[in-house]
């Protein structure tokens, strides 16, 4: 399946991947965003998310992160995590990083992007991997939503380039607070600035009004405040 708006992208690992891209209006210069799929794919709310971003002033991409072990335009359903399984369990860093490079080198060759106004945020799998980017990329900001595993990368907390804006869930029983501690504090240990937020009331995936744990308050008020987070370091 390709999508309106699809482009592309050759990565440093000789492999390649599909993605789709969003752009404001206004055609003067703006700031770039990554943005990171969830375990289900660059499905509908992943665009839908871009083309709010878009709308917000920035240039978006999204790229594939499963098109080692995936057709072009996987999505997959909400209620359906084991098909996500085994293409969750593939991925690794370095496929990653070599995604997220090519991500960030399409952006940097666009006109209407600022080349040093790119920042990232993710969802789930993408908030793990939001943080992995803003640790190999020289991101100006990086914003994480209930990213899962990312204490795993917590070695990287000393190559982050950019203040990290993190969302937790506290009625989440996917992440627990000790792997959310772990986060932070290799981040404090490592002298990186960082703004942690956890919404007591909200469960994992809060953010995705198509699935059961969305919640509409939460959301607004996350996106709210990733709006001004970004606003603040990259423009717009």
């Amino acid at each position: 399946m390709s999508y309106p708006h699809a482009v592309a992208l050759h990565a440093p690992d000789g492999t390649s991947l599909q993605a789709y891209t969003a752009f404001p209006t206004a055609p003067s210069p703006r700031p770039g965003i990554i943005l990171l799929q969830e375990a289900f794919g660059v499905n509908g709310h992943i665009r839908n998310v871009a083309d709010r971003l878009a709308a917000a002033g920035y240039v978006v991409i999204a790229p594939e992160l499963f098109h080692r072990t995936a057709a072009p335009g996987l999505e997959i359903p909400y209620n359906d995590f084991a098909s996500a399984a085994p293409h969750f369990q593939a991925i690794t860093p370095e496929g990653l990083t070599a995604d997220l490079q090519a991500a960030h080198a399409w952006l940097q060759a666009q006109n209407q992007v600022i080349a040093d106004k790119i920042g990232s945020i993710g969802f789930c799998l993408g908030g793990r991997v939001s943080f992995l980017a803003n640790a190999v990329l020289p991101l100006a900001a990086a914003v994480s939503y209930y990213g899962g595993g990312t204490h795993l990368l917590k070695d990287r907390a000393a190559d982050l380039h950019a203040p990290h804006l993190f969302f937790w869930g506290g009625l989440d029983q996917h992440i627990s607070k000790a792997h959310i501690a772990e986060v932070t504090e290799a981040v404090d240990a490592a002298g990186k600035p960082y703004i942690n937020t956890v919404i007591s009331y909200a469960d994992h995936g809060f953010h995705c009004d198509e699935r059961p744990s969305y919640h509409p308050q939460a959301a607004a008020e996350a996106w709210a405040l990733t709006l001004a987070f970004f606003r603040e370091k990259l423009g717009q």
